[in-house]
């Protein structure tokens, strides 16, 4: 299952997450494959797409950030997934 999952974060937390993603490259654990991460130009937020079979593995790389970012994570299909639903 492919995956959305959007981050935000305040502004005082700027120095702090800058310094986590730089040591750890943000990485995600073992059973989630990071599909492309974008981040807001001049915005304390970002994007990406992730998959994965395993939606506790998907929550265990959320709870490693989450002292410092707020997730809005949601499942997501493709154009082929969703025409699939439409009679």
């Amino acid at each position: 299952m492919i995956y959305v999952v959007a981050w935000t974060f305040k502004p005082e937390h700027r120095d702090a997450v800058q310094a986590r993603f730089k040591q750890t490259g943000g990485l995600p654990p073992e059973g989630v494959r990071m599909l492309g991460r974008w981040f807001g130009i001049g915005r304390n937020q970002g994007v990406c797409a992730a998959e994965t079979d395993d939606p506790l593995a998907l929550a265990r790389w959320a709870q490693q950030w989450s002292d410092l970012l707020s997730f809005d994570i949601y499942p997501a299909l493709n154009d082929e997934g969703i025409a699939q639903t439409i009679p």
